[in-house]
């Protein structure tokens, strides 16, 4: 693949957006620029010398400058067929399938997982119960490093912001009467993903499930996390075979499962801008193409597996931009760059969750409004699944009854405000295609200098992107210090309160009970087979060519714990620190 792919992609985008009009007569163009400079000097002329706009320039959240009205002439070189084509058609601008939503709504899913493995098991049945199509489980600290709960780094941390998860047998009780074959399930995971796959196989193969009959997500995302969460076990070379490996069985092995969920939400919960939380994103989704590629895959047996994870925040537009956007971007890649032939590669699937820093401790209930803002976004956008926040977790995770808000808030959006009934209801906006074609150069603009930093793992072990994150933080911080971007309850409305809302209390057992049942564990299995089992998964470790998810799964089927295997890879892979960033 030519190096110089990104720019030569760049200056056609570039091109395009100079060239003569295609969709609009170019007659109409002419009298609509005469009429656009008129209405500037007379209607809009005699109009602000009375009554002055309130700021001298507007931009959006990711400093893209914004006109104060958009028409015919800022797309003139719009082309239907080319730029946007019909749903389910290339370049899936308007939607991955061509019926959208009037065929079948979005999954909705629930964040969920909390204290012990039986009170996530009780929230999954809840939700189900009331309406939740997919589920969502979140793990606890230890359990995301690959702690087992009673390492000394786990201590105060167990169960407080998930569920604990030391081995196979509290695996099972979380899923204890969930049918596996009929309802999917998405795994915030990363560092561990490979182990909490092998569970979710182990669980599943008991309840009689094969393998190939799962269907759900992993996140497993780790360039991510070097980018922003900031959550690995190993160096980002060793992490990156591991998910090769998880490439190469799910492929074979799980051709349901989406091994890989490309995470931009944690990008932008790290304070990116929507056009970072884009570029980066889509940047990490072409070095996992990259990757399957180099572990000897065909693109087109791979890429359909590939799901992204967005976030969606408070400005409405720009969001709906950004969705619309990613979908011609990867389609776009994937057929040029890639060369993939089966129109399932070229199709980017969207979970979506609201905005995390969107939410305010102070007036929490202000919250509930946020997340419908967000959610209509993400719906007009074109996700396929959605998670929606509840409002009080700015303080704590969420209860049952502000998940139930939360759930509901979806379902109103669903069936009673007929955002549903047409593919794409804001196609042809003159401002939305400005935008989303906008956000889209921009994205190819940060490809290009990914390219120059040497590419995305050494512009990630350098730090230039952490840097771009970094500074539009603080630049988004001293707005909101200084006034010039409003966060109502907070810098502008703000009242005094005391504590506003019941919040949800981890029971403080949690640690000793799954210390507990950990500790039985080691007691009861066939330890000799354990040690056997990881001793196994040590040489393929060492042996880059094998395949480790195999052993992986015999040791999680022997109750090896979470951190055993986790420590058998850091033995052999070792640990990394990043650079500094400012």
């Amino acid at each position: 693949m030519a190096a110089s792919y990104w720019k030569k992609a760049l200056g056609e985008i570039e091109t395009h957006r100079r060239a003569p009009a295609s969709t609009f007569n170019q007659a109409h163009l002419t009298r609509l620029k005469r009429g656009n400079k008129r209405w500037a000097e007379k209607t809009l002329g005699e109009w602000l010398r009375t009554s002055p706009e309130t700021r001298k320039e507007y931009r959006n959240p990711s400093e893209i400058p914004l006109r104060r009205t958009y028409t015919p002439e800022d797309i003139s070189y719009f082309d239907y067929s080319s730029d946007e084509g019909f749903p389910g058609e290339y370049p899936y601008v308007r939607g991955v399938y061509p019926t959208m939503y009037r065929g079948r709504l979005w999954t909705m899913r629930m964040f969920s997982g909390f204290g012990t493995p039986e009170d996530t098991n009780k929230r999954l049945h809840y939700l189900l119960e009331h309406g939740e199509t997919g589920l969502s489980i979140a793990f606890d600290m230890p359990t995301l490093y690959g702690y087992d709960p009673d390492h000394p780094r786990a201590e105060g941390e167990v169960g407080r912001c998930g569920v604990s998860v030391g081995s196979l047998k509290d695996m099972e009780i979380i899923l204890e009467g969930i049918p596996l074959d009929k309802v999917s399930t998405s795994m915030t995971i990363n560092a561990p993903a490979s182990v909490l796959t092998a569970m979710y196989v182990g669980v599943a193969e008991r309840h009689g499930v094969k393998a190939k009959d799962l269907r759900g997500t992993v996140q497993a995302d780790i360039l991510k996390e070097y980018i922003a969460q900031k959550e690995w076990a190993f160096p980002p070379e060793a992490h990156l075979r591991i998910i090769r490996d998880m490439m190469v069985y799910c492929t074979k092995e799980m051709p349901q499962w989406n091994y890989i969920s490309i995470s931009g939400y944690h990008i932008r919960e790290a304070g990116s801008s929507a056009v970072q939380e884009l570029a980066f994103t889509l940047a990490d989704g072409f070095a996992y193409v990259d990757l399957g590629i180099e572990a000897g895959l065909n693109v087109d047996n791979f890429a359909p597996r590939l799901s992204f994870f967005w976030n969606c925040g408070m400005d409405f537009f720009e969001e709906v931009a950004k969705f619309r956007a990613a979908r011609r971007i990867w389609a776009r890649v994937l057929k040029e760059k890639y060369k993939a032939k089966d129109p399932r590669s070229l199709l980017l699937r969207t979970h979506a969750q609201n905005s995390g820093v969107s939410l305010t401790w102070q007036q929490p209930l202000n919250n509930i409004v946020r997340t419908t803002i967000e959610a209509l976004a993400t719906v007009l956008g074109g996700t396929q699944s959605l998670h929606t926040n509840s409002y009080d977790e700015a303080w704590a995770l969420p209860s049952e009854k502000a998940a139930t808000v939360a759930l509901r808030t979806q379902q109103v959006i669903a069936e009673e405000t007929g955002v549903t009934d047409v593919i794409d209801p804001l196609a042809g906006s003159y401002y939305l295609e400005w935008l989303t074609d906008e956000m889209e150069q921009r994205a190819f603009e940060y490809f290009d200098k990914i390219e120059q930093a040497g590419g995305l793992l050494e512009a990630i072990k350098t730090g230039f992107i952490q840097r771009e994150i970094a500074e539009t933080a603080y630049r988004y911080q001293q707005e909101m210090e200084k006034g010039e971007r409003v966060v109502v309850g907070v810098n502008k409305y703000h009242v005094e309160e005391k504590m506003p809302i019941d919040t949800l209390k981890i029971n403080h057992e949690a640690q000793r009970l799954q210390v507990d049942r950990i500790n039985k564990v080691r007691q009861t299995r066939d330890n000799g087979k354990v040690q056997r089992s990881l001793e196994e998964l040590r040489k393929i470790f060492e042996d880059p060519k094998a395949n480790a998810m195999y052993p992986m799964i015999r040791a999680v089927k022997a109750y090896a714990t979470l951190g055993e295997i986790m420590d058998v890879g850091r033995k052999v892979f070792g640990d990394y620190k990043e650079p500094p960033i400012l």
